[in-house]
């Protein structure tokens, strides 16, 4: 089996290895780190390898968070995503058919940016709406035309640069989920929008024998990074949770922006 291994010097040896051991880390604790995996694949393989090479894994940590977190998704708010999310998938597909994906990173990075600055506003209008009101609960500032715009920005994201993480996250963000019930979700849409994304790749040529084979080794880091989040996720209080996702967001921005 090591003699169908891709031919790679250890210095990208080091750099998929230590991407999968964020990818099982991201899964289980916070989504928005993916993004750090896939840069990281991105350094050491060529782009569009990575890519595939890079899915097979977080479909194995998708399914180890959905057995850690199995029962507490928001089902009423996947259902409503998938629609704009299938959208976003095929448009991402043909993009990748027809251009670089390197040559939309940078625009994902800005509007990532962007999304953050509208999410924080909504978020902190609909607190003062809640307190002039005499509100105690704070109500989720997401209207169905934002929720469209996250889940298409969330499925083209995810198809083009296997950045779906920071726009579902700022969406979770604008709902105010408990971490627990963040964190189920994020599992449950991820399993189901990566798996979705499998005939798309296949389709475009981009799965290959030696990166399946690589990804067989790294599978153990990726289980091993999942329960070390796990662990953390358990213990994390909320308003921490919520600001390592906004940091995370506008760093995975930033980088894509950089790596353009």
């Amino acid at each position: 089996m090591l003699d169908l291994l891709p031919q790679m010097p250890t210095s990208a040896w080091l750099l998929v290895i230590a991407g999968a051991l964020v990818v099982g880390f991201s899964k289980s604790a916070l989504p928005g780190a993916g993004t750090i995996a896939v840069g990281l694949f991105a350094l050491a393989l060529p782009a569009k390898e990575s890519t595939a090479a890079l899915l097979l894994l977080l479909i194995l940590g998708d399914v180890t968070a959905l057995w850690m977190y199995r029962r507490e998704p928001d089902w009423r708010t996947l259902v409503r995503l998938i629609p704009s999310v299938l959208v976003g998938l095929v448009l991402g597909a043909v993009f990748l058919a027809l251009a670089d994906a390197s040559a939309v990173r940078g625009g994902i990075g800005v509007i990532l940016l962007l999304l953050v600055a509208i999410t924080l506003w909504r978020r902190r209008a609909a607190t003062r709406r809640a307190q002039a009101q005499g509100e105690h609960a704070e109500k989720p500032a997401v209207g169905r035309l934002a929720r469209i715009g996250y889940g298409s920005l969330g499925g083209f994201t995810t198809m083009v640069a296997n950045a779906g993480g920071p726009p579902m996250s700022m969406y979770f963000y604008a709902m105010r989920m408990p971490v627990l019930t963040f964190l189920g979700t994020s599992a449950w849409f991820f399993a189901i929008v990566n798996i979705l994304k499998l005939p798309f790749s296949a389709s475009l040529g981009l799965f290959t024998v030696e990166y399946a084979v690589m990804d067989l080794l790294l599978a153990p880091l990726v289980i091993g990074g999942a329960l070390v989040g796990r662990r953390i996720a358990q213990r994390v209080p909320q308003q921490v949770f919520e600001k390592a996702i906004l940091v995370l967001t506008v760093l995975s921005a930033i980088g894509l922006i950089i790596g353009a």
